[in-house]
């Protein structure tokens, strides 16, 4: 199958394109010290309000699943993965028993090593198989940067030696340089990604969104976990998308809600924003929600919010209504908010007719779907909450196509650390087809 055309992108002005290297002249923030991530990568995560620093900790617990420690391997060659020298304890392992505080190498993607040369490299265009909006593609960046420069030591003279090279003083637009931006990072290069697409972008099948060219071993191994995380953002932006087409020209916003997977709250609700949602708080911290349970508790509607206004008098607080009766009552309170859960299309419009006068805006809750999603914004809410946006979304599928035939701008110069060194001959292309629809990869 022939790889697709790389049309650029231009549905969006700020779409994410670099390649990245540590000499980037692009208004990002630099590394953190010893950060695997380009200043690119990083500023592209910062721009869209993710923090790179988390990332690269989920990045790394994610790609250790697929390369947990285990003991060394003796056929290892270069391009294997990192001596990470931790102690391991005692206990058992695939491979054996393991006695503690035995310096391990950490496993090895057995079947890339054993089918791809060392020195080869190729390019990996990630391409959408199916209809949707995609979001995450920094973040896929972020994870082949990881890869390479904590996984994949055949760029490396030695594999417990990561390079410094000293970055320029790089600065926010209009602003001083924070802490950030005069560190030294462990990023060398030996990656050339274009992010094609911007977040946010409708796809079609066939569409390319992002290519990363370098060393195969490295693509291979970090495909998975890419993927993985690219799909299911991009499944969240694309549920997100119906269900704001659903209620357009009603003036209505769809918000999302804490109902989001363990350690991903921060990608999922990005996501949101990249299918056109808007994001509920994002922490318990962050605004009251008087719930049921809160109203028991309390004794009722009115204390509970005049127990939560008292203790935080600054904090936003929205409350829970399941009756027209308790609107009455949450607004007469002072509610900054109402949560109208389970009502019907007429509970609505009454508790729209109670609320609106007092300035008091109202968020339908509760059982709602695509389908009744345009009538409901009709009666006058103002939200349409919808946990099924992040803990119900169908991952987007999209899959990377691996080209050998590389074309690439300039080569490097010989010996220099962009320098790939001697490479396999390379062959034709091959479509791997691993998307999230197919394979078992």
């Amino acid at each position: 199958m022939p790889l697709p055309s790389l049309p650029r992108s231009t549905s969006s002005p700020s779409a994410a394109r670099y390649r990245p290297s540590s000499s980037s002249s692009l208004p990002f923030l630099a590394p953190s010290s010893l950060s695997p991530l380009s200043s690119g990568t990083r500023g592209a995560l910062v721009s869209a309000g993710l923090d790179p620093d988390t990332l690269v900790e989920l990045v790394r617990r994610a790609v250790a699943e697929d390369l947990p420690e285990g003991p060394a391997d003796s056929g290892a060659d270069t391009g294997d993965p990192v001596d990470t020298g931790a102690p391991v304890e005692r206990g058992v392992s695939a491979a054996g028993p393991v006695d503690p505080g035995v310096r391990r190498r950490g496993a090895v993607d057995t079947t890339s090593v054993a089918t791809v040369a060392p020195g080869l490299h190729g390019r990996g265009v990630i391409v959408a198989r199916a209809r949707g909006v995609v979001a995450g593609l920094p973040v896929a960046a972020a994870v082949f940067e990881v890869v390479l420069a904590e996984r994949y030591t055949g760029r490396h003279d030695s594999p417990d030696i990561h390079p410094r090279q000293d970055l320029p003083d790089v600065h926010r637009t209009g602003e001083t340089a924070d802490e950030h931006t005069k560190a030294e990072s462990g990023w060398t290069g030996g990656l050339d990604i274009e992010i094609i697409a911007s977040d946010g972008d409708r796809v079609s099948p066939g569409d390319a969104v992002l290519t990363v060219a370098g060393p195969v071993r490295a693509l291979l191994t970090a495909e998975r976990t890419a993927l993985n995380l690219l799909c299911h953002l991009s499944g969240v932006a694309t549920a997100t998308r119906r269900w704001v087409d659903a209620v357009d020209g009603t003036g209505v916003s769809i918000r999302d809600t804490r109902k989001t997977l363990p350690g991903l709250r921060a990608l999922e609700k990005y996501a949101v924003r990249c299918g056109g949602g808007r994001n509920h708080r994002m922490s318990l911290a962050d605004a009251a929600l008087v719930k049921d349970n809160h109203v028991v508790a309390a004794g009722g509607v009115a204390a509970a919010f005049a127990a939560v206004r008292a203790r935080f008098p600054g904090l936003p607080v929205e409350v829970e209504c399941d009756t027209v009766a308790q609107v009455a009552e949450a607004v007469t309170a002072g509610a900054d908010l109402i949560l109208c859960d389970n009502m019907s299309l007429d509970e609505l419009r009454e508790s729209v007719a109670i609320a609106r006068p007092n300035g008091v805006e109202l968020e339908a809750s509760g059982g709602l779907t695509l389908d009744v999603a345009r009538r409901v914004a009709e009666t006058g809410v103002d939200y349409l909450a919808i946990g099924a946006l992040t803990h119900s979304a169908p991952a987007l599928d999209l899959g990377l196509d691996l080209d050998l035939n590389l074309n690439l701008e300039s080569d490097p110069a010989p010996g220099s650390d962009a320098d790939p060194g001697p490479s396999a001959d390379l062959g034709p292309s091959a479509d791997l087809g691993l998307g999230t629809g197919s394979g078992t990869a």
